[in-house]
């Protein structure tokens, strides 16, 4: 409601003022002709990444990764669901600080998702690591063996580009950059909130040769994508374009 005021008050004056809008994916596009911005305006240019090329160590045990706020809206008492039905060795690691997404949200929801962990007797396969540094969240890509996204809105996603920058297959929902990178069968999977749907996703990712696979595709199309020259590029020829 406090957003919807907003722009009732302000008529949208910015967006509908503006010779040009960029988004950062086809997810914010959608949401933007949905604000009232014409296709005419619209223009997608993603935010940019630095590819790692470093040589990731196999893992004795299967290592999930989850990077991101710590907040209702990305729902990761689903994996912590999912990864309750797994039947094989695995770890998974949360990353980030809790931080409420709005003024209306509640707090307290790191403290809930680490009394679900002791309920599903997970304490020893779950690891919150707290908020950390770009530099240290680099340390924890490269460890990890899939990327597990299972937020209920995104606008663009960063975790998830960073993720598929360091060559991790992704099971994630349909929001954000999600649904430009994620080719269900080829860079991950595509799943619905359902923790079922997670952990057989996770399940088909067991297969090293397939991780590896899947791996190296979504580090490909990230390089081809969202490589800074190529964002810049764009930016240059829209400027120049008025």
């Amino acid at each position: 409601m406090p957003y919807h005021a907003y722009d009732w008050i302000t008529l949208k004056t910015s967006a509908k003022r503006a010779d040009a809008i960029v988004v950062s994916s086809k997810f914010e596009y959608e949401d933007a002709l949905k604000f009232g911005i014409s296709k005419e305006k619209l223009h997608v240019i993603p935010m940019g990444i630095r590819i790692d090329d470093t040589e990731k160590t196999p893992n004795d045990t299967l290592q999930l990764l989850f990077v991101g706020r710590i907040a209702r809206v990305r729902r990761i008492e689903l994996l912590l669901q999912a990864v309750e039905k797994l039947t094989f060795p695995f770890h998974l690691t949360v990353a980030g600080g809790e931080e409420k997404t709005s003024s209306i949200t509640r707090s307290g929801y790191l403290k809930e998702l680490k009394d679900l962990t002791e309920r599903l007797h997970l304490n020893s396969k779950v690891t919150f690591t707290g908020r950390k540094t770009q530099e240290e969240l680099k340390n924890y890509y490269q460890m990890a063996d899939i990327f597990l996204y299972p937020s209920k809105y995104e606008n663009f996603g960063q975790p998830l580009i960073e993720a598929g920058a360091h060559g991790l297959p992704i099971v994630a929902t349909a929001v954000g950059v999600a649904r430009d990178i994620v080719v269900d069968g080829e860079t991950g999977y595509l799943t619905s909130g359902d923790p079922k749907a997670i952990s057989e996703g996770i399940h088909l990712l067991q297969d090293s040769n397939l991780r590896r696979q899947m791996g190296s595709q979504i580090k490909n199309l990230i390089r081809e994508k969202f490589n800074w020259e190529n964002i810049m590029d764009q930016y240059l020829a829209l400027y120049n374009s008025f």
